[in-house]
């Protein structure tokens, strides 16, 4: 019984009696539902599946494999504590979008049908939308607009993927995609949006930044990690990925370096961050792809540790950008402490999960003698540390005092934090359960002298080059252009081209032809049945020796006067209508 629930179900029709409850009660529901999604997907045997036939096609809504659990372990794994995060929060209109966004994460991911996976996956872009809208300011609602654009147009892409894969194999079964054809390809761009890949990428800066405290902890996890699972499980070992990975990793770390505001250095990090796992989606080895999850799952806690004290700051402070914080540390100590530690697990740092998860994507590359994509990722790990591990935790809370004296966040916030500082530790000194669940069997081991020291040279110098040069990496009130200009600035001029391009033809239309053409064709068959009449009677006139112009003067006035004979009234209209019939 148990194997034919889907997990994100739970989720998603639990989400719809959340305003039933009311204080705390409402907290600790929301709170439970994934701790039960977990204990499901913990209990789904591998091979289970659920499936049906509409229109004679295979649907597949629930395919249970190690990869499937191994993400749906961290999906739920990572709301269950970001709802202790939220745990002072008594606000529907983030609680339920937040259920519904995960539920339909889930789906993805259990999702064994290209329909199925489609169906929740904009689901997905519609819930989380409304995690940005809930901060309810005018740039909120600007940013969650061009958001839902943006996914609506990749949606479409990946639909006319879809119908088109459908067309050419007459199946919807999403596996490993063999071809390379039209339909893989749109597939692909349209899992590549969803992964932030350049330059489809400036929806995440512009809208993660913008959302609630509680909303970007949660939209860091999902969007793109469910994109990452996609690639997994469609599109391993396709070259052009590294290239794709290779360009987001560096990508990421130069826009992370320039920005001014938190949470958009830590939006432009899981640019830098997804970037290694598409790198070894597309080295498709098996220890690369066990890399690639391995460093997903990592990175999801991680992540939402550091938008976790990034949020509290926001929180405690109600400012973000870092020219406007500093000196924090004297009034927010736990809080420096947790994101510190989140900090070093994304710079990969021995002894915290990024270093026992990132290095096998690195090691991939090594094994396949892949000399340029290795550098790529060594100067990329470097770049990490430089604005995640450093310029972060700096700027926000050392750097110059502010002035502020906020004092620390609430309970809640510190337990969630304290508890994925926890995990980022354990699975850092202890791999071995996360290596245990990956979809390969792993026979890797980060902790030899080699490794441990050369991570360790990497980044005290990647240290030694920011302070070097932290004249030149001090923030000031500076807006970094990304992509997104080209829709934010082309979208009005587009609106304005078309508006007085369309509308002033039309104005040049109905000025033109329009009303003179009206005017013309309303003055003739105003005479239309005068001037036809005396057309026809014209020749028997002239036969009978009468001037020709007293009769065309009779008719009109006979016309005007409804004195026509009925009669030849009617005969001149049949005769009319048949000109017209014939000529027209």
């Amino acid at each position: 019984m148990i194997d034919s629930i889907l997990p994100g179900a739970i989720l998603i029709l639990g989400s719809l009696i959340v305003p039933l409850f009311k204080g705390r009660k409402k907290n600790l529901y929301v709170v439970i539902l994934p701790a039960i999604t977990f204990y499901l997907i913990w209990k789904l045997k591998l091979g289970s599946h659920l499936n049906f036939h509409f229109f004679g096609l295979d649907i597949i809504p629930l395919r249970v494999d190690r990869l499937s659990k191994v993400f749906g372990y961290i999906f739920t794994l990572n709301a269950f504590v970001a709802f202790i995060y939220s745990f002072w929060l008594d606000d529907d209109s983030q609680l339920l979008p937040a259920l519904l966004y995960i539920g339909c994460s889930l789906g993805v991911v259990f999702s064994g049908d290209l329909l199925t996976l489609y169906i929740f996956w904009e689901g997905m872009a519609i819930f989380s939308t409304f995690l940005i809208l809930a901060r309810k300011t005018e740039k909120s609602q600007k940013a969650a607009m061009r958001y839902i654009m943006v996914h609506i147009s990749g949606g479409l892409i990946l639909l006319a993927g879809i119908v088109l894969f459908l067309f050419n194999t007459g199946s919807l079964v999403f596996e490993q995609m063999k071809s390379s054809d039209p339909a893989t390809l749109l597939i692909l761009i349209g899992f590549l949006l969803n992964a932030a890949a350049p330059p489809l990428s400036a929806w995440l800066p512009d809208a993660y930044p913008e959302s609630t405290v509680t909303g970007g902890v949660i939209l860091s996890a999902y969007t793109t990690k469910t994109a990452v699972y996609t690639l997994v499980r469609g599109f391993a070992g396709w070259h052009i990925l590294v290239i794709v990975g290779c360009i987001m990793t560096i990508y990421g770390i130069i826009y992370a370096l320039l920005e001014n505001d938190m949470r958009r250095i830590l939006a432009y990090s899981i640019i830098n961050q997804v970037g290694f796992m598409v790198c070894g989606v597309g080295i498709g080895t098996e220890i690369a792809l066990n890399g690639t999850v391995a460093h997903a799952f990592c990175h999801i806690i991680y992540k939402a540790l550091l938008w976790m004290s990034a949020g509290s700051v926001l929180y405690m402070t109600g400012r973000s950008r870092c020219t406007d914080l500093g000196g924090l540390y004297k009034t927010m100590p736990l809080t420096l402490i947790f994101g510190g530690i989140g900090a070093l697990s994304i710079s990969a740092f021995p002894a915290t999960s990024g270093f026992t998860s990132k290095s096998m994507i690195i090691e991939g590359a090594v094994h396949e003698h892949m000399i340029w994509t290795w550098i790529v990722l060594q100067v990329a790990s470097a770049g990490v540390f430089l604005h995640a591990g450093i310029k972060f935790p700096y700027f926000v809370f050392f750097a110059k005092d502010s002035g502020l004296r906020p004092g620390e966040t609430n309970r809640s916030m510190l337990l969630a934090m304290a508890i994925m500082s926890f995990i980022c530790i354990f699975l850092g000194v202890y791999p071995d359960p996360l290596y245990n669940v990956l979809p390969y069997r792993v026979e890797y081991s980060a902790y030899h002298l080699e490794h441990v020291s050369s991570q360790l040279q990497l980044l005290m110098f990647s240290a030694l080059v920011f302070f070097l040069f932290l004249p030149l990496l001090k923030r000031t009130e500076t807006i970094s252009i990304d992509t997104d200009w080209v829709y934010r600035k082309g979208a009005p001029l587009f609106y304005k081209i078309m508006d007085r391009g369309l509308n002033g033809l039309n104005e040049l239309c109905e000025r033109i032809f329009i009303l003179k053409m009206v005017g013309k064709i309303s003055e003739f068959f105003a005479v239309a049945p005068q001037e036809v009449l005396s057309f026809i009677f014209a020749p028997f006139w002239k036969i009978r020796g009468r001037d020709v112009s007293y009769l065309r003067e009779d008719i009109f006035r006979a016309i005007d006067k409804g004195a026509m004979p009925i009669g030849l009234s009617a005969g001149s209209a049949i005769v009319f209508l048949i000109v017209i019939y014939l000529f027209l």
